[in-house]
């Protein structure tokens, strides 16, 4: 007999089809195109009853549960017209459908990879594409490369259309290597495909000018890449190989690591004790986490990420991806190998995602768990007696990476032996690269290969956090050390600061402030440490990054409304999961995001509260991130 899923646990591959079956069943006669399928979490109080009588050791086979339900996105062909887009949750228990949208047309369905391939096959049949290349006089041996990138927000004579975009490079097949860096070799055309009539309707020819030069100005000379050059980065085409000085470090764990896995996704570690799971949407998922029986978060995950290009020529105004909302993380997902990926004793995930017909698709090792030494964890040396004790920084990391056209992403959950969380996120893989006249350097960016303009960009992410300090009933606090005067009574030699604590009353966003130290406390007012006699907490400090720096009246700034505060404190509503909002693929605001939910103004003082941790880069690129950062 199957086990019970736990109702923290992602769909099964038998779940997810069965889901697929049910929204089939409720449209004979229709052809569906699927989009994702993945769990529909329970409303959190159902959980919560749950959680309980599983801490507390008595859950048992006839316990209530949580139904078990499927988010299937999907669209219904209509022929001649357009197709219609729903959204369905689907009750796996009851077998039908309990709840179905249809979603109109302000907002755009999270594209798919099939959808990438449909435009990739019409910019290679497209007359005028075709017609465009032949212009450019491509030197013999070299082919084209399509690289589908999202649209971007509308123009005003979009309307509500679907589109796709295309940068398109040359590759040198004179090596006969198909991993040859066509990057090296960007070509100065983007085609447009109305997503609808999977048609290019036409083919925006870009600028390759430079300092001075007019942002409409399209002053290339016919032989488009004579002047760019080869930049590999496949250790084969490299022309001196890699180096051949370097010493094995080996990883050995003879015994094993040190943590278990059971019940598919449970796992127990120096005292902490969570689970995880994967979706197509946001990654992977940590869940229910414990430190030493104490609950610490109900649900830690990646919650949105913008990329905003900086170069103001047109069509650049529109290259900002959202690479959660515009096609969701999990459907970018890298199979993780041992050795380079993760090093030590891994424990890899396997995901479910879906193909265009609905089916369900085992993504094999799309999350790595493993163990890792990270330098001294503390110390101290006895000068008396000259004795030193030493302990090592063990962690345990929970690892997925994602590939999005150029760039790559490597997104980190890190637990420590101290009970300390940290998450990282981490960007490798390709400059996005635009063609420049030889001899040029540009304002909008750096010049890091003949002919290939790196353009000046921004990564900003949200980590959504959502607390359970000792309980759901959390109070957040914001704490400076300030400076204080001189007084003759209270701080007669100056050396005196004020630690400063405010609560916060009302969900709303905040900034860092590293000159006044300010971190944030997430507290629980009925729980007092015995020892310090002050509530007990955690303390996040929001990395102190540059925010977003398009114009706030700019659309690209409209659409990532989350990005102007580096925390925000809202009020838990079950399902409110998406910084940027749920719907980001050619959007022109951010609806649904958190912004909103913070202007709901509500009560966030001993309430089930959630974080939202803005931080990002602002990536100005340099000669020393080519080829490969």
């Amino acid at each position: 007999m199957a086990a019970i899923p736990h109702p923290l646990s992602a769909l099964s591959l038998e779940e997810t089809n069965k889901a697929r079956d049910i929204v089939l069943a409720a449209h004979p006669g229709s052809v569906l195109d699927f989009r994702q399928n993945y769990l529909w979490e329970p409303p959190k109080a159902e959980v919560l009853k749950f959680l309980d009588l599983e801490h507390s050791g008595k859950l048992t086979a006839s316990s209530p549960r949580p139904a078990r339900c499927a988010q299937v996105f999907y669209d219904v062909i209509g022929g001649a017209t357009k197709a219609q887009y729903f959204e369905s949750i689907v009750d796996l228990g009851l077998r039908k459908i309990v709840d179905q949208k249809l979603i109109g047309s302000e907002h755009q369905a999270s594209l798919t990879i099939y959808e990438f391939e449909v435009l990739a096959d019409a910019v290679q049949r497209s007359p005028l594409f075709k017609e465009k290349i032949a212009e450019l006089k491509l030197p013999e041996g070299f082919e084209v490369v399509v690289e589908p990138w999202p649209y971007g927000a509308p123009d005003a004579a979009d309307g509500d259309n679907r589109f796709f975009q295309a940068l398109i490079f040359a590759r040198d097949t004179r090596s006969g290597n198909p991993d040859s860096n066509f990057y090296a070799y960007p070509l100065p055309l983007i085609p447009v495909m109305d997503a609808h009539k999977k048609e290019i309707v036409r083919i925006d020819e870009l600028a390759t000018g430079g300092k001075g030069d007019a942002l409409s100005g399209r002053t290339h000379a016919p032989t488009i890449i004579d002047h760019c050059q080869e930049s590999e980065y496949v250790p084969e085409l490299l022309p001196n190989g890699t180096r051949k000085d370097l010493k094995p470090l080996t990883v050995q764990q003879p015994e094993g690591p040190s943590f278990s896995i059971t019940d598919g996704n449970l796992i127990e570690w120096q005292k902490w004790r969570m689970r995880v799971t994967f979706n197509p949407r946001e990654g992977a998922v940590v869940h229910d986490v414990r430190y030493d029986g104490r609950p610490v978060m109900y649900r830690l995950s990646m919650s949105d990420m913008t990329v905003p290009y900086a170069d103001p020529r047109p069509p650049f105004h529109r290259k900002q991806a959202f690479d959660f909302g515009d096609g969701g993380l999990g459907n970018a997902v890298n199979n993780l190998t041992l050795g380079c990926d993760c090093l030590g004793v891994i424990k890899y995930f396997d995901g479910v995602l879906i193909d265009g017909k609905g089916a369900a698709v085992e993504s094999k090792n799309v999350i790595c768990l493993h163990e890792q030494d990270n330098g001294i964890n503390w110390k101290h040396t006895n000068w008396r007696t000259g004795r030193a004790v030493v302990t090592r920084r063990r962690e345990l990391v929970i690892q997925f990476i994602i590939t999005l056209a150029n760039y790559e992403y490597i997104f980190n959950f890190k637990f420590d032996q101290a009970a300390g969380i940290v998450v990282e996120a981490r960007a490798t893989g390709i400059v996005s690269v635009v063609n420049i006249d030889p001899g040029k350097t540009s304002p909008w960016g750096n010049v890091v290969s003949p002919g290939a303009l790196a353009q000046n960009h921004q990564h900003v992410f949200c980590v959504r956090i959502d607390p359970s300090i000792d309980g759901n009933e959390n109070t957040v606090v914001q704490e400076e050390s300030l400076p204080l005067r001189m007084d003759s009574r209270t701080n007669p030699n100056g050396n005196l600061y004020e630690v400063r604590q405010t609560q916060v009353t009302t969900s709303a966003g905040f900034d860092a402030a590293p000159m006044n130290n300010r971190v944030f406390k997430i507290q629980n007012l009925s729980k007092p440490n015995p020892i310090t006699g002050k509530p007990v907490g955690y303390k996040i400090t929001p990395p102190a990054t540059q925010l977003l720096l398009a114009d706030p009246n700019s659309v690209q700034s409209k659409r990532a409304l989350f990005a102007r505060h580096h925390l925000w404190v809202t009020k838990y509503k079950d399902h409110e999961l998406f910084a940027g909002g749920r719907y980001t693929l050619q959007s022109k605001l951010e609806v649904g995001g958190v912004k909103d939910a913070a202007d709901r103004n509500e009560d966030v003082l001993n309430q089930d509260v959630v974080l939202w941790s803005v931080f990002g880069l602002t990536h100005n690129p340099r000669i020393e991130d080519w080829p490969v950062m």
